[in-house]
């Protein structure tokens, strides 16, 4: 597509980025700030660059690993889901100057787009929108993490930088929300922009993103029904959304990722111009996989439902602990590799379908290269693998170019049904509109799972859906965070599968790591002790 390949045509933008001094008489070889905006190119080449700055596939992938979804060794992760990380831990080092040099490169599209003139004021008006939405997203991030973080909404100097406080959480919420409902009203909805633009920011991605801000306050409920509905139902004026036929098409199809009626915003990747990599790391070695670096959980798991809508520990599943992934919420089998796993590679990379054996000596070639050993350095610690997001069509060594959703139509109908309930709304019509309308697309046809329950925990009910729908998309962090529960489920350890050589501690459930959480102190994280130093304004979080 169009947008696509224009994405990372950036090599203006990094002229544009690069600071140069201003010269009373612009130069004749070489673009400056007198001449660069007034060029139609060079102001998409900056989009585009901002564009490539909004996430990246580390920022995607590697939060599932500090929740109770996923174990990884990899040293920061490990510290931080273990309690131990400090204000120079690495990962709150650079995810801070990611998120804050993409402010940056924002700020300088903003005050600077209005020397050109000629591309018109309509717009100049949408490409200031997609890029107010860009900055907000980042303030959003930042403020999630850290809690009260410095608004920067201009083009700071050097010296301004090193002397800003830190503003008040609810006065960056305030901002971000501000900047995103100014984007939502000069941004087209997806229905008016043509097939070529298709990836661009939308004025439902603006809507899509309040109603996560909104969520994530705990206590603007009714304000993320309003923006819900306006998605739900006033598709005419939003753009026209619906969930995608197939779930697991959505993250594996190579077509279908990129064009479906469900995506409203995603990490947009082009093959050979820039890929992703993480799932070489993911994926059985049996199938190509080099190192287990960051393995599904016990927890995770347990929380998929029996085809007949009961959990595995309620009266009457079903459930089998000797043989347990049979009868299975289907996003199960699309998302984690279990031991005996059917390997479809749908005919592309790692061509041939497969059995995994990971059962300790089930594998009929010795030694197994799928099962899980206490001492690998790269077989699953939790003895479970990842499949969502497998790209049949990726290059060697799982390299592809699929796109990684960072909002879908189904988590607003998760955040509608979550705040509805929160409400005290919920019904029969809700829950078909929202938690049945999932449960049908993943394949549930047993009433028992589509029927309204009408009666139970339903809190608890919207959360585990919304785990296993959203699993491995980076979310659960924020949603234990939010909700308050990871003091108890980042606290003890993290399993894996029933493959213990101690079938007396735990159930014979793999113990894979002791995790750690601080209520007083971790639900934020630490502000960089460099970036303190630089700038004597700034504070430190509560007990770091």
């Amino acid at each position: 597509m169009k947008f696509l390949k224009k994405l990372y045509i950036i090599s203006f933008a990094a002229i544009a980025m690069s600071g140069c001094k201003k010269l009373d008489i612009a130069p004749t070889d070489k673009f400056s700030d007198l001449t660069f905006w007034k060029v139609d190119q060079n102001v998409y080449s900056a989009l585009y660059n901002n564009y490539s700055l909004i996430y990246n596939s580390a920022l995607y992938f590697n939060p599932e690993a500090v929740s109770d979804n996923a174990y990884s060794p990899a040293g920061d992760l490990n510290l931080i889901a273990s309690g131990n990380a400090t204000a120079n831990t690495a990962k709150f080092v650079g995810d801070w100057g990611y998120y804050y040099s993409a402010i940056k490169s924002c700020n300088i599209f903003l005050a600077n787009i209005d020397q050109n003139t000629t591309l018109g004021a309509a717009t100049i008006a949408r490409l200031k929108a997609e890029t107010r939405f860009i900055r907000a997203f980042e303030h959003f991030n930042l403020t999630k993490w850290y809690g009260d973080v410095p608004i920067f909404d201009h083009d700071e100097t050097p010296d301004e930088a090193k002397a800003v406080a830190r503003s008040p959480k609810a006065d960056v919420v305030k901002f971000v929300l501000s900047e995103l409902d100014a984007a939502a009203a000069a941004l087209p909805s997806k229905d008016a922009m043509p097939a070529s633009e298709n990836g661009r920011i939308t004025k439902a991605s603006a809507l899509a993103l309040e109603a996560r801000v909104l969520l994530y306050q705990g206590n603007r409920m009714a304000d993320v029904v309003a923006v819900c509905e306006k998605l739900m139902n006033d598709q005419g004026t939003n753009g026209t959304y619906s969930l995608n036929p197939s779930y697991s098409d959505l993250f594996s199809s190579p077509t279908v990722n990129k064009t479906n009626s469900e995506t409203i915003l995603s990490i947009q990747y082009v093959p050979t111009i820039r890929t992703w990599q993480d799932f070489w790391d993911f994926a059985p070695r049996s199938v190509g996989g080099r190192v287990s670096n960051m393995a599904p959980t016990q927890e995770l798991v347990n929380d998929y439902i029996m085809l007949n809508g009961k959990g595995i520990n309620d009266a009457g599943s079903g459930y089998n602990q000797n043989n347990p992934y049979v009868n299975r919420d289907p996003r199960l089998t699309a998302t984690v590799v279990y031991d005996g796993y059917q390997w479809n590679s749908g005919g592309g990379v790692n061509g041939s379908n497969k059995i995994i054996y990971i059962k300790p000596g089930s594998d009929p070639v010795q030694p197994g290269a799928d099962e899980y050993t206490p001492s690998s350095q790269s077989s699953s610690a939790t003895a479970y693998y990842w499949r969502k997001y497998f790209d049949p069509s990726a290059q060697a060594s799982y390299v592809s170019g699929n796109n990684l959703h960072l909002i879908r139509y189904a988590e607003i109908l998760l955040d509608y049904a979550e705040a509805k309930n929160s409400l005290g709304q919920m019904d029969a019509t809700i829950w078909g509109k929202t938690i049945g309308a999932l449960r049908t697309r993943a394949g549930f046809t047993d009433p028992g799972a589509l029927t309204y329950p009408g009666t139970g925990d339903m809190t608890n009910i919207i959360r585990r859906e919304r785990r296993v729908e959203l699993a491995m998309e980076g979310l659960r962090v924020d949603d234990i965070r939010r909700w308050k529960i990871a003091e108890t489920v980042m606290n003890g350890y993290a399993h894996g599968a029933k493959f213990s050589t101690d079938q007396s501690t735990d159930n014979g459930y793999i113990r894979t790591q002791k995790r750690k959480f601080d209520p007083a102190r971790d639900y934020l994280w630490a502000i960089p002790s460099n970036e303190i130093g630089l700038d004597p304004h700034l504070t430190q979080n509560p007990n770091y």
